[in-house]
C-alpha cells in the first residue's frame, strides 16, 4: 500500500491511499516521477483519471473503492478523503483507439502524432510513449512507411480480431480463476446455484464480452457482439458482469415487497399440515389425568396462610 500526495495551486495538498504494483511507483529507470493524469474515458467519453508510471512507459486505470463516512490515519494526521484506490495496468490502444476511428472519417493515412491530439485533453499524445503503443498499432490500424516515417488508418477488421482476442483471453483467464458465470450464478451476492459444468462456452463469452466493452464505445460492443457470433439479448441476463446490469447506489436498500400485508386480517392462512402417523397414535391415547409438559416448567403456585 502506498500514499501518493499532490499538490496544486490554490488549493490544500491532498493524499490518497492506493494499491499498486511496483512497476507503477518504480523511478530507478527513469528521473521523472508517476504522474496522474485526466485522459478521455474510451467508453463514455468523459474525463477520467488514469497514472503514467515513469517515463511513461506504462499506463495505468486507477479505480476507486469509496465509502461514507470513512477516512483514513496517514502518520500523525488524519485524511478526510477516504477513498481506497486500485491501480492495475492497461493498454494503452483502449485509449488511442476513438482518436484512430475518428481520424479514419478522412479516409487517408495519418502519422499518429497527428492523430492523437485533444485540446480538453493535452495529456494525451503521452499515450504514444507507452511502451505497448506504436509496437501495438498495426492490431488496430493498417500502416505505411514512407521515408523512414510510419503512417496509420483504421481498420474495422483488425480491431475485431484484437477485442476477439481479448474476449479469449478474458474467457481463459475466469476459466482459470474458477470465476463462476452463467444463469447459475446469483449477480447480487455472486453465489452458484448450479455446478461449474453447467455454465457453457456462450455464458464464458457473453461476460468476458461485457468486461471488455466497459473498454469501448457502445457501437464497437454491438459490433464485437456480432463478431463473436453472438445474438443480442434484449434484456440483461446473469452472463452480464453485474456492473452492466445494475449499478451501486448510496441509498439504503428498500424491500420489495409488503411485509406488513401478513399481519392484516385479509391474509388467507395456509390448510392445516397433515398429522404424521406417530401424531396420530399419540392422539388416540387416554391424556386423563395426564400432565402437560410445561406443567413442569412453570412456577409454584405459594399456598396461602389460613
Amino acid at each position: 500500500m502506498k500514499t501518493n500526495k499532490k499538490h496544486t495551486p490554490n488549493t490544500q495538498s491532498d493524499s490518497w491511499v492506493v494499491v499498486a504494483a511496483d512497476s507503477a511507483i518504480d523511478i530507478q529507470k527513469h528521473d521523472s516521477d508517476p504522474d496522474f493524469v485526466r485522459l478521455r474515458n474510451p467508453s463514455t467519453d468523459a474525463a477520467s483519471l488514469y497514472l503514467l508510471s515513469s517515463g511513461d512507459v506504462q499506463l495505468y486505470e486507477v479505480k476507486a473503492f469509496k465509502e461514507d463516512f470513512h477516512s483514513w490515519f496517514i502518520g500523525q494526521t488524519v485524511q478526510r478523503d477516504g477513498r481506497l484506490l486500485f491501480i492495475t495496468p492497461m493498454d494503452p490502444l483502449y485509449l488511442i483507439l476513438p482518436y484512430l476511428m475518428k481520424a479514419e472519417k478522412e479516409g487517408q493515412f495519418q502519422p499518429m502524432d497527428q492523430v492523437v491530439l485533444d485540446e480538453e485533453f493535452p495529456a494525451c499524445p503521452r499515450l504514444l510513449s507507452c511502451t505497448r503503443s506504436r509496437a501495438s498499432l498495426h492490431h488496430i490500424a493498417e500502416e505505411k512507411e514512407v521515408g523512414g516515417v510510419k503512417f496509420h488508418r483504421y481498420s474495422q477488421g483488425k480491431t475485431m480480431d484484437w477485442l476477439k482476442i481479448k474476449v479469449e483471453r478474458t474467457v481463459t483467464a475466469l476459466r482459470k480463476s474458477n470465476v463462476a458465470v452463467g444463469e447459475g450464478v446469483k449477480s447480487t451476492t455472486f453465489i452458484r446455484v448450479k455446478m461449474e459444468s453447467d455454465a457453457r462456452d456462450e455464458d464464458y463469452l457473453r461476460y468476458a464480452h461485457g468486461l471488455v466493452s466497459e473498454y469501448i464505445s457502445k457501437d464497437l460492443s454491438k459490433a464485437l457482439l456480432e463478431h463473436l457470433q453472438l445474438p443480442e439479448l434484449t434484456s440483461p441476463k446473469e452472463t452480464e458482469p453485474p456492473s452492466k446490469k445494475r449499478k451501486l447506489s448510496d441509498k439504503p436498500v428498500e424491500a420489495k415487497e409488503d411485509y406488513t400485508k401478513f399481519n392484516s386480517g385479509d391474509f388467507t392462512r395456509k390448510p392445516p399440515k397433515k398429522m404424521t402417523a406417530a401424531e396420530k397414535t399419540l392422539a388416540k391415547v387416554d391424556k386423563t389425568g395426564m400432565k402437560t409438559l410445561s406443567s413442569f416448567f412453570s412456577p409454584k403456585v405459594k399456598a396461602e396462610k389460613k
